[in-house]
């Protein structure tokens, strides 16, 4: 038993079943004997041989359906990513983007959320974006048509004006890369994953994400924080089955951040003691850079990767480039690891700006495998079919592979390799 009289937080018991209580969330999980071995990924039965050329246009986030999302904030373009900032309608075909940032259609929070609730007004860039945006023809088209669309789904008419303005300056973005299906498939079952991009592709699109988590920030002051996560596969919650990341503001923590830091009022190093000291005492550490560490997760509801940076800076964009690559090497390793016919969360924490105790950034990546049901919800004890212990020996076996392949950046310690420096969180340093 723990000082407080609480289960312990990982335990095997005689006949192999595996208690978990989650130490930043108190979940309770089960794994029982016998169900670890069921397939990850059910086969598709549904797939279908690609017409040439099809692959550039089967989902609206696709390279021949640009005008089918809001007017771009930002894209990536060329092998270097450069960035190109509020391309025109007219020429968003000049040029291929590797990764585009725009405005959800349906946003969780709306603009008129915004407005209504904090009396939030556009500032006068979107004002001269969107008069630009409309005088050009296509432009004007676009938007008329994206328009129209929200207007059919809400019920609610709006004029023009104001319909544009919502889709430049929500505070809800999506963050697109270019592929539906890897290079060269044939079919539609091919799909580009995280995993399948290169690992400067991967940094290219997390060091995008991580400029728009500041920007959405920085331009919506009622916000209390910024949720990014990705919803890979449809089992995860995914519209499209195509590579995307969502950044969603918020005018309020959330519970878990508010418990969170509940917890670390009563001692900074929750994180060192909790996650990672009990990592290592349990032999649950999977990888680890000089920027970052992978941990098998304890007391989560689904088989879950916990990566943390180990920078003193709290905040994602108060990282430096090697910090933010970092931790995108290993969220990039972990989700080759996992294979893109795996559904999958990801899932960022970070420490709110102004929050009062210090918090680490970290990703968690969890796979999507099982669903909850009656017993979980009669008795909220979850049962996760892979054990910590199982899902850390399966990702270190696939990293091995990975590495010798050619597959994972550089500078990754797979398992046994990593050191006791490499799991010490120095983000109460500063």
């Amino acid at each position: 038993m723990l000082k407080d009289g609480a289960p312990k937080r990982l335990q095997r018991l005689p006949d192999g079943t595996v208690k978990q209580v989650g130490p930043l969330t108190g979940t309770r999980v089960w794994t029982v004997p016998g169900r670890a071995n069921r397939p990850l990924a059910a086969p598709r039965d549904d797939v279908r041989i690609l017409e040439p050329g099809e692959h550039r246009r089967l989902c609206a986030f696709c390279v021949d359906r640009y005008l089918e999302t809001t007017p771009e904030k930002a894209r990536l373009v060329g092998a270097g990513f450069a960035e190109l900032r509020h391309v025109p309608a007219s020429a968003l075909s000049d040029s291929v983007a590797e990764f585009r940032r725009f405005g959800n259609l349906f946003e969780i929070v709306s603009a008129e959320y915004w407005r209504e609730n904090h009396g939030f007004r556009q500032p006068s860039g979107v004002f001269e974006w969107a008069r630009e945006y409309l005088a050009d023809p296509v432009g004007h088209a676009q938007l008329e048509a994206l328009a129209a669309i929200r207007s059919r789904a809400s019920g609610v008419e709006t004029s023009l004006e104001e319909a544009t303005l919502d889709l430049l300056g929500g505070s809800h973005d999506v963050v697109v890369a270019r592929r539906h299906v890897v290079d060269g498939a044939t079919t539609d079952a091919q799909l580009a994953s995280s995993g399948t991009l290169t690992p400067d592709e991967h940094a290219a699109y997390f060091a995008f994400t991580v400029q728009a988590l500041a920007e959405i920030q920085a331009a919506q002051p009622h916000a209390a924080y910024v949720s990014v996560f990705q919803n890979w596969l449809r089992p995860a919650g995914a519209s499209f089955e195509h590579l995307h990341k969502q950044l969603v503001a918020i005018d309020e923590h959330g519970p878990q951040v508010d418990h969170e830091l509940r917890l670390l009022s009563e001692g900074r190093d929750l994180y060192q003691r909790a996650i990672a000291d009990l990592a290592v005492a349990e032999g649950l550490v999977v990888a680890a850079n000089d920027g970052a560490v992978a941990f098998a997760g304890v007391g989560h509801r689904y088989p879950a990767f916990e990566i943390y940076s180990t920078s003193p800076a709290n905040l994602p964009q108060e990282h430096s480039d090697a910090g933010i690559r970092a931790v995108s090497d290993l969220v990039h390793a972990l989700h080759a690891a996992t294979g893109a016919q795996v559904p999958t969360n990801e899932e960022w924490h970070y420490r709110p700006s102004g929050a009062p105790w210090p918090m680490p950034w970290r990703v968690v990546l969890k796979w999507r495998i099982s669903t909850p049901a009656g017993f979980e919800g009669g008795t909220r004890i979850f049962v996760n079919t892979i054990d910590p212990w199982e899902l850390r020996r399966r990702a270190v076996t696939s990293l091995t592979e990975l590495r010798v392949a050619g597959a994972l950046a550089g500078g990754i310690r797979i398992g046994d390799e990593c050191t006791p420096s490499d799991v010490r969180l120095r983000y109460a340093d500063s």
